[in-house]
């Protein structure tokens, strides 16, 4: 185990990562600034997710969970079903943690909110404004240029700038790009539905023309997404060129025909969310150079259908502190932490492949895919290695 003293942290992305790998360094004795590119906070960006068990039991490690418990609802179960029919299987999302609290769906901004703040409680510096442009080896540590035209040395940095990291490029410039993956993300909070669903039960439906998955929201709102298939690639122009009302007709013209309500969801919206593309990285050769290391989406960003990507992250930001208490030294940290990290990670990345590669049905998997099910019911624990991993602080 190697000293601490005077150990300083740059960590590269102000997101759901970057605060609890702050919060998580200051555990190991390690002081942390968060280099945030945008000029203020993410609250009410983005729409919402699902944070597993596994990624909540990783928040417990550092007295999070509560932090963040009450600002989702619990969601026990998942089902998949074609239209109005009965469901063709049925999924837990993990064992509940020992005070009870199991899988949340909460909404980006919620939890973006809910660890920046604690981070601030805790004494974390965040630098707003401060959108890295490059990065070196200098002396014992990493010395970082902004472009803002500042600088800052620390013994390491962290890049947990997401799918479009800058620190990924400067660690590898041969770093693959994010692959597309050929579906949208769009959805809403619907309002004044009565639904026959329980709260809590995310119901993922193969539809006719899109999938699309909704959960009741204990206080009677419907949460929904959907996938509508997009074969060629969308540029941000052309997403953001896509008005609200364009959104609202694509998803009624999708879901004609549909037996469940997913009309009636889209109806009931006051707001569609803006489209956005689906990536995933099943690969990214090099993790970490002269003090310099990615985690989270910068380093195995997967699909949203496999409902981890903040899991993902939050393991991540323990593992690498924890790490960095352990080790002799900064590359042995890293080392160390890929050795544990890699392997899970990529498996959760193909998993989420697997799921969102099954939401374009074809015509004849339509007819197929019931009758996989009823021959191959899934087992109670087939999902336990993603949801059941604990990573022991002590």
């Amino acid at each position: 185990m190697y000293s601490h003293n005077m150990t300083k942290a740059l960590i590269v992305g102000g997101g759901v990562a970057g605060p609890v790998t702050a919060m998580a360094l200051q555990k190991s004795g390690i002081d942390a600034t968060i280099c945030e590119a945008y000029d203020r906070g993410a609250d009410g960006v983005g729409a919402f997710l699902t944070l597993a068990v596994n990624g909540i039991a990783a928040l417990g490690a550092l007295d999070l969970h509560a932090a963040v418990r009450d600002k989702g609802f619990a969601t026990t179960k998942m089902s998949l079903g074609m239209g109005g029919k009965r469901p063709m299987a049925e999924f837990g999302f993990g064992a509940a943690l020992p005070d009870g609290t199991g899988t949340q769906t909460i909404t980006r901004a919620a939890l973006y909110g809910a660890l920046r703040d604690e981070a601030v409680r805790r004494g974390i510096p965040i630098e707003y404004g401060k959108r890295l442009v490059n990065a070196a080896p200098e002396g014992d540590g990493v010395t970082a240029a902004f472009a803002d035209g500042s600088s800052a040395h620390a013994d390491l940095l962290i890049g947990a700038d997401g799918l479009r990291s800058t620190v990924r490029t400067i660690i590898d410039p041969k770093a693959p790009p994010p692959r597309y993956v050929p579906l949208l993300n769009t959805g809403g909070y619907a309002k004044g539905l009565r639904l026959d669903a329980e709260p809590g039960h995310m119901h993922m439906i193969f539809g006719r023309g899109c999938f699309y998955s909704y959960v009741v929201h204990p206080g009677g709102d419907v949460w929904w997404f959907a996938n509508p298939r997009q074969p060629e690639e969308l540029s941000k122009q052309e997403l953001a060129a896509v008005g609200e009302e364009q959104w609202r007709a694509k998803l009624l013209d999708l879901f004609a025909g549909e037996d469940g309500p997913a009309r009636d969801l889209v109806d009931a919206s006051d707001e569609i969310f803006a489209g956005w593309n689906t990536y995933d990285f099943p690969s990214v050769p090099t993790w970490h150079r002269d003090r310099m290391i990615i985690i989270g989406d910068a380093a195995h960003a997967t699909s949203p259908a496999s409902g981890q990507g903040a899991s993902m992250a939050i393991e991540d930001a323990v593992t690498l502190a924890k790490c960095l208490r352990d080790a002799a030294d900064v590359p042995a940290a890293f080392t160390a932490y890929e050795s544990l990290r890699r392997t899970r990670v990529e498996r959760v990345v193909a998993q989420g492949k697997r799921n969102g590669d099954g939401k374009t049905l074809g015509p004849v998997m339509r007819h197929v895919l019931p009758l996989i099910f009823k021959l191959r019911k899934p087992t109670p624990d087939a999902m336990d290695w993603m949801y059941g991993h604990r990573i022991d602080w002590d």
